[in-house]
């Protein structure tokens, strides 16, 4: 016999496609060394701003890429937005942090477990040798790919708590040698390549976090309306992203995400926010990622309040229609509330952004089973715009 539980199954192909918030709540797992008795590793650090981090004694000196990384978050999200550090081993690999079976301090299971569900994306920077692989970038990238989608996929189904994981593309080389992520099946974790530094080996993963933080969870990291990310200089490699167009367009093609000029536009933007898997899966953005999964916490929480309860039963066994409508109408309601009314979904012609349905069929008195389906409506993005332009002017007869 089973536990009573709640299980919320995500449903995909629907879509056909050929300041300070909770929502925002992101940590950085970074290579560091600890600090006196001020920082030590793996221990999760939550700060609001840099005062934070120079009290945890931390500066450019003897952490200059965890320093490095904090500062461009709160460069794009702004001091008073909350980041959970987790400082580790430089030694450490990407693909032996993810591994969600080791549930020891050092772990990223460890940090998701520590901060009970409310982290909603990690980004990992500065671990392994950084030694360049075959494939465009450090082996170790690849290799943490499955295990971090795994660690999310745990998050999800064991703690109610959906996350996404960011990847730093670790000394890239090449785009024609990089591996085709659009040929994978990771919906939960994305590839970063790009830096502030030329030639570093590592990328922005703190620009890409502070910018994912300080904007709603519908909303494209690429957005150009929301201006340029906040870095004045930004390399693909040793080349600046100014002189990188076709190495750009190549490395988007293969489902990362990289920084882009835009001609007539001052600094610089994020290509889109591509996650590591076919482009037709419903998440194969972060936007519908990040939006699915605020909406699975809204449902887990709203039927939670149902578990166990009362039941008003037909004479057959199935659900009193009035407890059917009920409950269609409090999903809804806890969904138009919490997302639609804040822009979060699409709304329709009476402002509603999802639908509930229950079978009024299903026997419950038999199997004490309930089956909801619950279906979102996102928003749509404009990514290929095209034009005709021309004179308003006809020749006279």
């Amino acid at each position: 016999m089973q536990l009573p539980r709640v299980k919320i199954q995500f449903l995909n192909g629907q879509l056909g496609t050929v300041g300070e918030s909770p929502d925002g709540l992101m940590a950085l797992v970074c290579g560091a060394e600890a600090v006196g008795d001020t920082m030590a590793l793996n221990e999760p650090y939550t700060i609001s701003g840099m005062d934070d981090l120079t009290a945890l004694g931390v500066t450019a000196g003897n952490n200059a890429a965890l320093h490095k990384h904090v500062r461009e978050f709160y460069d794009e999200a702004g001091n008073g937005t909350r980041l959970v550090l987790y400082p580790v081993s430089t030694g450490e690999t990407m693909a032996a942090l993810c591994d969600y079976t080791e549930s020891g301090k050092g772990f990223i299971r460890d940090l998701i477990t520590r901060q009970n569900g409310a982290l909603r994306g990690i980004g990992i920077a500065n671990v392994g040798d950084g030694a360049a692989g075959s494939e465009g970038l450090a082996a170790d990238v690849y290799a943490a790919l499955p295990k971090a989608q795994q660690l999310a996929e745990w998050s999800t189904t064991e703690l109610y708590a959906p996350l996404f994981m960011v990847i730093e593309g670790r000394s890239y080389s090449s785009p024609k040698s990089l591996k085709d992520l659009t040929q994978e099946d990771y919906n939960r974790v994305c590839v970063l390549i790009g830096d502030t530094l030329q030639d570093g080996k590592g990328a922005c993963v703190g620009t890409l976090l502070g910018r994912t933080a300080s904007v709603p969870v519908h909303r494209n990291i690429g957005r150009v309306k929301d201006g340029s990310l906040f870095p004045l200089e930004m390399f693909i490699g040793g080349r600046k992203v100014d002189e990188s167009g076709s190495a750009v367009a190549e490395i988007y093609s293969k489902g990362y995400i990289t920084p882009r000029k835009y001609v007539g536009r001052s600094g610089y933007f994020f290509t889109d926010d591509c996650m590591a898997c076919d482009i037709t899966d419903d998440y194969a953005h972060l936007a519908m990622r990040r939006v699915i999964d605020k909406a699975y916490r809204v449902v887990y929480d709203t039927a939670l309040d149902f578990l166990l309860d009362e039941i008003e039963l037909n004479d057959d066994g199935t659900m009193s229609l009035g407890v059917v409508k009920s409950w269609q109408q409090a999903f809804e309601n806890a969904l138009n509330r919490l997302m639609t009314a804040n822009g979060e979904l699409s709304a329709d012609a009476s402002g509603e952004g999802c639908k509930c349905h229950i079978d009024e069929k299903q026997d419950i008195a038999a199997t004490s089973r309930i089956k909801v389906q619950v279906k979102v409506r996102p928003h749509g993005y404009a990514r290929y715009i095209d034009v005709d332009l021309g004179f308003l002017v006809t020749s006279a007869s």
